[in-house]
């Protein structure tokens, strides 16, 4: 049976797809954790199995369900990030909608990993009762403080903001195919929560507080159960941003062939300014564009993204775009010069930069739209908000009718 080795705990445990399962007497939401996406990433597997079990040996009263899945088995019991292709890369509509209906031209060794998560994933959806909440562990190769990483909803945006550790907003602006973006794309709260760096036993530790606050905050468990002001604090003293809200604005991709080196000492979240250097791609230096936050620097073998630079979001902006947001103001974007609607998918909005040159992505960012480059002269424009499910999670807390 396969295996994940943990170094700070120098201990391993047998892995299966369904690493635990608990479910109460009472009615409650579906709390879906995946860990191991990535095979070098083992410390959320090793939360997971710590919290699922201590849930049963003390038999504490849950509402609802509660699932502890496994990614990428083969590769943490390799302890490699992936074999053939990163899974948390291979997740978009199009290639899961080829895959699906078997024209698939594109089979490697994490094919059979996505789809038993997605059988996995698609049964729970069928035979489970809402709401649901997805909830993606990971560590990253650098030195970080806890922080959540959250496609850009109203719903995501109200539930993540209950915890006391920096947001970071619109990474899937410029990530192709996470699974958490795909899950987002159904409507349901998803988000990603990195805990620390990949072998450091406070990465395990904030992963366990990490849970435990999740289940208190989806109404699955009781505060009073569990040791919640404890596990709450342990993640407020990790920084002084605890409640910041970031977005990224400019990342470096790495080419299959590229010879990319990270510049050492680089923390996440540390300053960096206007053509700082930064790190080299085939022996040519690459600076920051400008001034910001260093953001998730790659100090690893494998990876796509060399580094992210991040900016803070003022509050004002977060109350502005839940304000538009409400009362569908992207309803008139149609009506602007160069803005039209896509003529397949409602959700999504074609911009010609030379006619609507006036608008930069930073409004559109505020109605709920993110981006992605079409050809030189245009932008394709989707909304996240449209397939949102607020009204299953109607009751599901105060934090549902929070205004940012």
């Amino acid at each position: 049976m396969a295996k994940a080795y943990s170094k700070a705990l120098k201990k391993s445990i047998e892995l299966k797809r369904i690493l635990g399962k608990v479910r109460g007497d009472e009615d409650g939401p579906t709390i879906i954790f995946i860990a191991g996406m990535h095979g070098n990433e083992p410390s959320g597997v090793f939360a997971l199995k710590e919290v699922f079990d201590s849930i049963e040996e003390r038999k504490l009263p849950i509402r609802g369900t509660c699932y502890a899945i496994v990614g990428n088995i083969k590769a943490l019991d390799k302890g490699i990030r992936f074999l053939d292709e990163d899974l948390n890369r291979i997740w978009d509509t199009r290639r899961m909608e080829a895959l699906l209906s078997g024209k698939s031209g594109k089979i490697t060794k994490e094919t059979p990993e996505q789809l038993e998560i997605y059988e996995l994933l698609r049964t729970i959806l069928d035979t489970e009762n809402g709401p649901f909440y997805f909830i993606d562990l990971h560590t990253t190769s650098s030195k970080t403080i806890p922080f959540t990483l959250v496609n850009d909803t109203l719903l995501n945006r109200r539930f993540v903001s209950q915890y006391p550790v920096p947001m970071i907003l619109g990474i899937e602006e410029y990530l192709e195919g996470p699974l958490l973006s795909y899950i987002n794309e159904l409507g349901y709260v998803a988000f990603g929560y990195e805990s620390g760096e990949h072998d450091e036993l406070r990465s395990i530790e904030y992963h366990v507080a990490f849970i435990y606050l999740t289940l208190a905050f989806t109404g699955c468990i009781d505060k009073s159960t569990i040791d919640f002001d404890r596990y709450y604090q342990l993640l407020a003293n990790t920084s002084n941003h605890t409640k910041d809200t970031y977005e990224i604005f400019a990342t470096h991709k790495i080419l299959g062939n590229e010879d990319f080196k990270m510049n050492p000492g680089f923390d996440n979240f540390q300053h960096v300014r206007k053509n700082q250097a930064l790190a080299t791609s085939n022996q040519k230096t690459i600076v920051a564009i400008d001034t910001g936050r260093i953001f998730m620097p790659l100090y690893q073998c494998h990876g796509d993204d060399g580094f992210f630079i991040i900016r803070r979001i003022p509050k004002f902006f977060l109350n502005l775009s839940a304000v538009l947001r409400k009362v569908k103001f992207d309803r008139l974007l149609p009506l602007l010069p160069g803005i039209s609607v896509h003529p397949d998918r409602r959700e999504t909005l074609l911009v010609n930069r030379k006619v609507a040159r006036f608008f930069a992505k930073q409004f559109f960012h505020l109605l709920g739209y993110r981006s992605r480059q079409l050809d030189p002269t245009h932008l394709i424009i989707k909304n996240r908000e449209t397939h949102s499910r607020r009204k299953e999670y109607i009751g599901a807390g105060a934090w549902v009718d929070r205004n940012n």
